[in-house]
């Protein structure tokens, strides 16, 4: 008690009120600053979600491709093995080696090169153009190695069309297992241009697609400067190779701009696509709300610092008035008793004791029956006499210190019971009923037994996340039912859902 005496004290000093002026800005500030900071998580979050969305379609449309290209290269290399395919007419040879994937946009050129390098079947040409390509890398490679499979080399420019494009080739064996030649396909640098263009990264953002080795095969936006260009050991490509995906902020070694890349390994090919997103872009939005949200925050600061020093000033005055204030709003003026306002607050530390003891919890609603009748017969001032009656006949059924009967408001009232159970509270609503019986007004010629009340009753298990409220609404709904059921009878709520019926007590 001491203790909490010394607080009330502090609390109503000038110099408290200023101390708390000044520490109520900085905690505001440091909560300002968490949310900005948040924000800009936000900010990020957002920026890598549609980075991984683009990257799964961009890349997904990429594996389809290359998986149908590739299916298109070992139909060449298994439809060669056909009996009677090295016979047939150079027309017919071409419908059975090359499907109509040859000929699709952005596809290049598609043929087949002998154990020399020389062009033997050619998907565009009846009769195929002369050409050696023995000394691609793509030739090489399947020359030197039987078990490469699928390989996809660094972008060429064409010697056919003059167009930039991405190679991909199969090896060729001959019965014996040795090599006897290339399917070679091409796919026009276009398609990824196509596939890039529509979109939209800002200013600084891009999209970039390289081999492992490190070499650029296309960049959006297009600088053709960049194609073909190897980055191999830049500290942004030793963390594309480092695992099949995922994302991280650092700086571009290409024009020096920090930027949030999120990447991904195409299928199981040597291709690595990933999206970049200027950091400073990323954070345009954020910076712009950061300013206006710092602004509005210091002026709000300054202003909580002038008026706590105004209110401490006149915080004496202040509760010397609202002390008076409150010893006059706690009690009903009419019959004496504590009212509503009264009642709420014994009723929430009513309840905040039963939730650290586990006790429960009862209240009774009680309503006056046919009050109405009362005044409409005998007058006002007669039925402010039955209250007045009726009140001490509610203060009479009690004992116990801590129960508390108040008056809601009209001919209702209100009786809370701590560490009551509902058998306990059941057993003051008989009691008030009987009690209530005896209630007669000679003055007015009215005689005991004329007046009856309507009860309703609810306990609440503090074990359960109910609030204080609740059990007034669970009282009310009660009472509700037990006016309703003809009056002068008490009504209790259930302990779990009101709404799974009430049990009757007859009056």
């Amino acid at each position: 008690m001491i203790r909490l005496l010394s607080l009330a004290r502090r609390l109503r000093s000038a110099r408290t009120w200023i101390a708390l002026g000044v520490l109520a800005p900085m905690g505001m500030l440091a909560v300002s600053a968490a949310m900005l900071l948040d924000m800009r998580r936000d900010a990020y979050a957002r920026a890598e979600q549609t980075s991984r969305n683009l990257l799964q379609v961009i890349e997904r449309d990429i594996a389809r491709n290359i998986e149908l290209f590739d299916l298109s290269l070992r139909a060449i290399v298994e439809n060669l093995r056909a009996p009677g395919v090295a016979e047939v007419s150079s027309h017919l040879r071409q419908l059975i080696l090359f499907d109509r994937a040859a000929t699709a946009r952005d596809m290049g050129v598609m043929f087949v090169l002998d154990e020399r390098g020389n062009i033997v079947i050619d998907a565009g040409l009846a009769q195929p153009a002369n050409g050696n390509y023995a000394d691609r890398a793509y030739f090489r490679v399947h020359k030197a190695r039987a078990d490469i499979g699928l390989y996809i080399g660094q972008p060429i420019v064409s010697r056919l069309t003059g167009e930039r494009m991405l190679p991909f080739s199969r090896r060729i064996n001959k019965p014996d297992g040795s090599f006897g030649g290339v399917a070679f396909g091409s796919l026009k640098l276009t398609y990824f241009s196509h596939l890039f263009e529509p979109v939209a990264l800002g200013r600084d953002g891009g999209i970039n697609l390289y081999l492992r080795d490190g070499t650029r095969i296309m960049r959006h936006p297009f600088v053709e400067a960049d194609i073909g260009a190897n980055i191999a050991g830049a500290p942004t490509f030793e963390k594309f190779v480092s695992a099949p995906s995922g994302t991280f902020v650092g700086t571009s070694v290409r024009d020096g701009v920090k930027r949030h890349y999120a990447f991904t390994q195409i299928g199981d090919w040597p291709l690595v696509l990933n999206v970049a997103l200027s950091t400073r872009e990323i954070e345009a939005e954020w910076r712009t709300k950061a300013l206006v949200i710092g602004t509005i925050v210091l002026f709000l600061c300054g202003l909580t610092v002038f008026l706590s020093l105004l209110y401490g000033y006149d915080l004496r005055r202040r509760a010397a008035l609202q002390a008076e204030l409150a010893k006059l709003s706690r009690t009903d003026a009419l019959t004496g008793l504590p009212n509503r306002r009264r009642f709420e607050q014994v009723l929430e530390r009513a309840w905040q004791g039963a939730r650290c003891t586990g006790k429960p919890v009862s209240m009774l609603v009680v309503d006056a029956d046919h009050f109405k009748r009362v005044n409409d017969r005998y007058g006002h001032l007669v039925g402010d006499v039955v209250l007045k009656e009726l009140a001490g006949c509610l203060s009479a059924s009690i004992h116990r210190p801590r129960d508390l009967v108040c008056r809601i408001g009209g001919e209702e009232f209100a009786v809370l019971l701590p560490d009551t159970d509902r058998a306990g509270a059941l057993r003051v609503a008989t009691t008030l009923h009987d009690t209530v019986r005896t209630l007669a007004v000679p003055s007015a010629g009215i005689q005991g037994g004329t007046f009856t009340v309507s009860i309703g009753v609810a306990a609440g298990p503090v074990q359960t996340d109910m609030k204080p409220e609740d059990l007034y609404r669970r009282a009310d709904a009660a009472l509700y039912e037990a006016k309703t059921s003809g009056r002068n009878r008490t009504r209790c709520a259930p302990e779990g859902d009101p709404g799974l019926g009430l049990r009757l007590i007859a009056g």
